[in-house]
């Protein structure tokens, strides 16, 4: 389980769970975070409460003594007014754990709350942050718990990070209870990135940077250096490198890495090549190196992996 810590939170007796609901209640953002959380309180019974409130509703009435509590709103949200929103924050930040689901990641961080933290945005939102970049480390992740930070990017991406929360606070039993009424058959994990093209995510803002990626996705089964890939996109490594940190969270050998091996997953789940031979198309030459890597980024061998396809 990733995210252990949050399992303890399950011993509270009744274990109070707060969604600020800051936008329309027909989002997708809204929908996929809370009809799992919704399902869950249904199956667990009293010991799992859960409060939906508005962000007027929650900064005119006092602090509910809640475990976890999340600011939510679809990426086209405008943000609450200051004063308002700097109640809610104040009421987020005395629970244990908190954060933001799409837009509410955005205004915690300009808040000046997530220095140091890992946070995954909304893509569509990555032109609003040139103040907060220097603060929060942003990832291209779907969500990350960060010590007692929480953030998601919205949209489907909500259900997944509802069904991780479920299955930290509950177990698996109560997710699969929930996947089964809500009909979804796979629980997207944290270090999943977010499905858009990095030209629609940047537009023309970091061509280079699009650049860079689209030559990485094109050389999956022999990868290029990072020196050969800041070549030929004209930038020097270091460049290179600091466009990678500011804008995916991470260093270009590292992104290469992951996206070579969420490559890998696909093809173990996907089609029935070899295990050896997806660590090939994936650019692995030693099959210790591929598991290993394999291990670190999902928590089990692509082996494992490909008997989660048979079981299915």
């Amino acid at each position: 389980m990733p995210f252990s810590p949050l399992s303890r939170l399950s011993q509270e007796q009744p274990l109070r769970v707060l969604l600020v609901n800051a936008g329309e209640a027909d989002t997708l953002t809204w929908a996929g975070l809370v009809q799992p959380l919704r399902l869950a309180a249904r199956s667990v019974g009293p010991p799992f409460q859960l409060d939906i409130r508005t962000p007027q509703q929650l900064a005119a009435g006092p602090a509910g003594g809640w475990h976890l509590a999340l600011l939510v709103a679809d990426e086209q949200q405008e943000a609450p007014p200051p004063a308002q929103l700097r109640a809610v924050v104040e009421r987020l930040r005395a629970a244990p754990y908190w954060g933001g689901v799409g837009a509410g990641v955005l205004w915690l961080a300009e808040a000046g709350l997530m220095g140091g933290v890992r946070i995954a945005l909304p893509w569509a939102l990555y032109a609003d942050t040139e103040s907060i970049s220097e603060r929060a480390i942003l990832t291209p992740h779907l969500f990350e718990i960060d010590g007692p930070h929480l953030s998601c990017c919205g949209g489907a991406a909500s259900a997944d990070f509802a069904l991780t929360l479920v299955d930290a606070l509950y177990g698996a039993n109560v997710q699969a209870e929930v996947k089964e009424a809500l009909c979804i058959d796979r629980v997207r994990n944290h270090e999943e990135r977010q499905r858009v093209a990095l030209q629609a995510r940047f537009g023309a803002l970091q061509p280079k940077l699009s650049e860079a990626v689209t030559l990485m996705e094109a050389n999956i089964e022999e990868p290029l250096s990072t020196d050969d890939i800041a070549n030929l996109v004209g930038l020097s490594r270091r460049q290179l490198e600091r466009l990678f940190k500011q804008y995916l969270g991470s260093l270009p050998s590292r992104y290469y890495l992951e996206l070579r091996l969420q490559r890998a997953r696909q093809l173990l789940l996907e089609t029935n090549s070899s295990i050896v031979q997806v660590g090939l198309m994936c650019g692995f030459s030693s099959g210790s190196h591929f598991s290993t890597a394999f291990g670190t980024l999902f928590g089990n061998t692509p082996r494992e992996e490909r008997q989660r396809k048979l079981n299915g």
